[in-house]
């Protein structure tokens, strides 16, 4: 759902024309002379709409102030910002696909023993036999394309239930595991494929005192979204949808641009862009647009919403779910070369509990269990505020004991909140 309130081209109160608020002039560029009280009505709407993603938003931003006072300036460091990004890009590879799993109507309970399946098949492949690691990532990336393609299979085409299917594929790939390394961990990787989680962009050259490649990918970043933000406001105004008032646009263009900014400036403080952000980013806009704008994306969104309509409508239901986990499959297999990258080596304890903490921060970003709602982004920004308390509550000492529980009533309270909203919305 974009963040703009459709109302099918209804003319708002006030009497200005249709598809333009209050305060827009006739191009819609704003100077008009509507009530100010229809421009907060329209971004209350427009927040209701929205109640859970603004809501985790809001909550990360709580969170991050929480801990940047608690830990005296600590979280926000350079090297501690690089730190968060590369100690939770698994997860969040993970939870972005889970997320797609999740709307489409299912549940997938083994990306954690996939991703350890397809580390320990890597390692296998670069230190056993010697490949070189561009090919054994394209091999671990098939894996798990294959794997996903499997439980697809019996989920899509045969109707087991995803929950027993994946279930099954839990143990299947964690004794494969086993299998594999001999109950030993493999090492060490060449240093290329430990880039891909470990690496940050080389430095462009000395023109200022940040990194410099960093700074212009900012720079093409927020130019970037920019046009992307006017192109859809001019989009709406043409089909005369209800868009924000021209300054309440602004407003929130100009908090884009300075998260942007603030983000830029900080990696840029350290060692630049690490690699795997550039992964997780390139994985994001990619989902993100199929999800929001390709014929799949909407069918996910429809089987989870209603299956029986959406096969009516003339959804193929078999292939799409199939496609599904074939994505999955994929995400898991990278998110597991992400981790044994970053661990330097191939284990068997790899990936325990990564699915259940990709399922918590698809819920935490705004999925339901019932399907059909949720977004990509969603699933980034809960995966960071896991990721955010796990990384704060270690600076201030907080024991893993008491990080699992307060974890567990984040997740509770992020769902309760959802179901309260939902029975509010519908009384």
């Amino acid at each position: 759902m974009s963040d703009d309130t459709i109302t099918g081209g209804r003319t708002p109160a006030g009497g200005g024309l249709p598809g333009r608020t209050a305060e827009d002039g006739p191009d819609g560029g704003g100077g008009g002379t509507g009530r100010p009280g229809a421009a907060w009505a329209l971004l209350a709407r427009t927040v209701r709409a929205n109640t859970r993603q603004y809501g985790m938003l809001v909550a990360l931003a709580l969170i991050v102030v929480l801990f940047q006072v608690w830990t005296d300036g600590n979280l926000l460091k350079p090297v501690n910002v690089s730190n968060i990004v590369q100690q939770n890009s698994y997860i969040l590879i993970l939870a972005m696909g889970m997320m797609m799993v999740i709307i489409a109507g299912h549940i997938d309970l083994s990306v954690g023993s996939l991703a350890a399946f397809v580390g320990a098949a890597a390692a296998v492949m670069m230190v056993e036999y010697g490949m070189a690691w561009p090919a054994a990532l394209a091999c671990s990336l098939l894996i798990g394309a294959l794997a996903g393609a499997w439980q697809g299979f019996w989920i899509a085409y045969v109707g087991i239930p995803s929950f027993i299917v994946t279930l099954a594929g839990m143990l299947l790939f964690r004794g494969g595991t086993q299998i594999l390394l001999e109950g030993q961990s493999l090492a060490p990787f060449p240093r290329g494929f430990q880039e891909i989680s470990q690496g940050f962009l080389p430095e462009g050259g000395p023109l200022s005192n940040y990194h410099d490649l960093t700074v212009l990918i900012g720079v093409v970043v927020v130019a970037v979204v920019l046009v992307q933000e006017w192109r859809d406001r001019r989009r709406q105004l043409a089909y005369e949808l209800e868009v924000l008032p021209l300054n309440l646009f602004l407003l929130k263009c100009g908090a884009i641009v300075a998260a942007v900014v603030a983000f830029t400036l900080t990696l840029a403080s350290y060692r630049g862009v690490p690699v795997v952000l550039l992964i997780m980013c390139a994985i994001l806009v990619g989902l993100g647009f199929v999800m929001r704008n390709a014929v799949v994306g909407r069918h996910v969104y429809a089987l989870g919403g209603n299956r029986a309509a959406a096969k009516l409508s003339g959804v193929q239901d078999r292939k799409v779910t199939f496609l599904v986990f074939v994505t999955m499959g994929v995400l898991a297999a990278l998110a597991g070369c992400v981790y044994a990258a970053r661990l330097n080596a191939g284990t068997p304890q790899a990936g325990v509990n990564f699915e259940l903490e990709a399922i918590a921060a698809a819920f935490i970003g705004g999925a339901s269990m019932s399907g059909g709602v949720g977004t990509v982004l969603g699933a980034v920004i809960g995966g960071l505020v896991l990721g955010v308390l796990n990384n704060g509550m270690s600076l201030v000492g907080i024991g893993t004991d008491y990080q699992q529980v307060i974890k567990g009533l984040v997740l509770l309270a992020a769902v309760g909140f959802d179901v309260w909203n939902k029975r509010k919305v519908g009384s």
